[in-house]
């Protein structure tokens, strides 16, 4: 059994919507913390109540802007000087996570930096779901405990109980993830080829494979501007694909992409709650990972593995 009184788990302004439901699966309360904004656009955080000798759970994604990331620094920071036995950050979200090598002449790897700066404040665990690119883990000094958003989406595909099912990757740097989905469901592999003009838009795209009469699912770890996916459902659909979903771990939807979204092939897209959606659009689903999230805390607090919580 776990003390109640070993743990407090506390929220960034932007993530308390997770926080909450964190907590509430917890059966404890959520850390009181005050975060004081000054009128240049600074602020300062402080910890309203005792966190000495305490495992310290900090709840919050860094999806932009970069307030969320800075919030969540000093978080740490100040949970160090008050002596927190144990400082764990719960990122569901890592931003800054596609920049994670150098992919072209002097440019940064903003990842690493991230998690340097991690570091150096002074975390000591960072629990996160779905990174980018799996080697980011290997940027942190630190233990890093990584989930996956497949525990949620998966049973929710599963109830749809669609014929003739056929998992898709909108680009082939996703093929892995969508061959992991396919191969859980028992269903065939379609990949799409795809070239960019520049950052967040598709040049031209192919697919590699036969959609034709088929019940089609696009799995990806964000969408951001939408572009890759709602051109991906497009072409499918005209292909002959019988219906066209989506699903994906992080709701970034920047840009135009709720408008896309809404004026495509796609019947529904589903995403997790790592990152709040506001926008309204009737096709975007939201499954929540808090209870994910919360058996994985428990899981930390005990020393008890957290292999055998995954599906895939």
């Amino acid at each position: 059994m776990i003390d109640p009184n070993s743990f407090m788990v506390f929220s960034g302004t932007a993530s308390r919507y997770l926080a909450e439901k964190i907590c509430l699966s917890l059966g404890c309360p959520l850390g009181q913390l005050q975060i004081t904004h000054f009128s240049d656009g600074e602020f300062a955080v402080s910890y309203e109540q005792s966190i000495r000798g305490r495992d310290i759970f900090l709840v919050q994604s860094t999806f932009p802007n970069s307030d969320n990331l800075m919030e969540l620094l000093l978080m740490i920071d100040a949970a160090k000087r008050a002596s927190a036995r144990t400082i764990n950050a719960v990122i569901p979200y890592f931003g800054w996570a596609r920049q994670d090598r150098k992919d072209k002449p002097r440019v940064s790897i903003g990842a690493k930096l991230v998690a340097d700066l991690l570091s150096a404040a002074g975390v000591h665990r960072v629990i996160t779901m779905d990174l980018h690119a799996d080697q980011i883990q290997g940027f942190f000094d630190v233990p890093v405990d990584h989930l996956y958003a497949s525990g949620v989406i998966l049973p929710y595909l599963q109830k749809l109980n669609l014929e003739d099912l056929v998992i898709a990757s909108p680009d082939v740097g996703g093929s892995k993830r969508a061959n992991t989905y396919a191969k859980f469901l028992g269903c065939p592999l379609v990949l799409c080829n795809k070239t960019r003009a520049r950052a967040n838009v598709v040049d031209t795209m192919q697919i590699i494979g036969d959609v034709k009469g088929k019940n089609v699912v696009i799995v990806d770890d964000m969408v951001d501007t939408a572009g890759t996916i709602t051109k991906a459902a497009d072409l499918m659909k005209a292909s002959g694909a019988k219906s066209v979903r989506a699903c994906a771990s992080h709701c970034v939807m920047s840009g135009p992409a709720s408008e896309r979204v809404q004026n495509s092939a796609l019947e529904e897209i589903v995403f997790t709650d790592s990152i709040p959606y506001h926008d309204g659009c009737a096709k975007v689903v939201q499954l929540t990972v808090a209870d994910m999230f919360a058996d994985t805390i428990k899981r930390v607090l005990e020393n008890k593995s957290i292999s055998d919580q995954y599906i895939v």
